[in-house]
């Protein structure tokens, strides 16, 4: 069944809605998180209208102490990616579908907790808009919760690996870095990075070519 789109808690009415980026972060900020996330938005940052918007699944301690996206060890292996894709970090606009890191305590740490459904639903108004100002060419789901929030629906990544159309944004559906990072076998790990760089370099090169149709 398809994701309907339903605003948050606190989102304005269409007349008043963000009329920019800025504008539409300062609401992200401003508007209480669901139970069990942290009260800090982690907000996407990149140039507008790159080649390439890359949505992941949601901050995790790290990226939500520093306030900033991708900055964790999951970061570090998308930056190396990149770097062999041909793709700077600083050229590619980064984000999560889910705006806070949710968690649960044990004892002093914070444990990842992955959003549900109606969490990602929750927060599908703000990657809309978010996405409609960046205006990528192409926009990569890394992981299940990200293209869950792009198509709309459940989207199994392995079978469905590959060029996607996410209704106003041509799209490329991969695996989550941190997928990368559960492996334990080295030749493992590395043909799953060796293919996560063909899947960034395929999304580069088809944000490059001409729209079809």
């Amino acid at each position: 069944m398809a994701m309907t789109q339903t605003k948050p808690l606190g989102a304005p009415d269409a007349a008043s809605a963000p009329r920019t980026l800025a504008a539409l972060n300062r609401l992200i900020r401003a508007t209480p998180p669901p139970p069990s996330f942290s009260d800090r938005a982690v907000l996407g940052e990149g140039p507008m209208h790159p080649e390439l918007a890359l949505v992941g699944e949601q901050p995790g301690d790290r990226e939500d102490e520093a306030g900033r996206p991708f900055v964790g060890p999951s970061g570090a292996l998308l930056d190396r990616a990149l770097a062999e894709a041909g793709v700077a970090r600083d050229e590619a606009y980064v984000t999560n579908a889910v705006k806070n890191f949710k968690f649960r305590r044990s004892g002093k740490r914070r444990i990842h907790q992955s959003p549900t459904a109606g969490d990602v639903k929750h927060y599908r108004w703000w990657l809309e808009r978010e996405l409609s100002f960046v205006r990528p060419k192409m926009v990569v789901a890394l992981g299940a919760t990200a293209a869950l929030a792009l198509c709309g629906r459940r989207i199994p990544v392995m079978r469905n690996r590959g060029p996607a159309d996410f209704g106003a944004w041509r799209g490329y559906i991969t695996v989550h870095p941190s997928a990368l990072l559960r492996l334990r076998g080295d030749a493992e790990r590395h043909a799953a990075f060796t293919a996560f760089v063909a899947d960034l370099e395929r999304a580069k090169a088809l944000a490059d070519a001409p729209a079809q149709g």
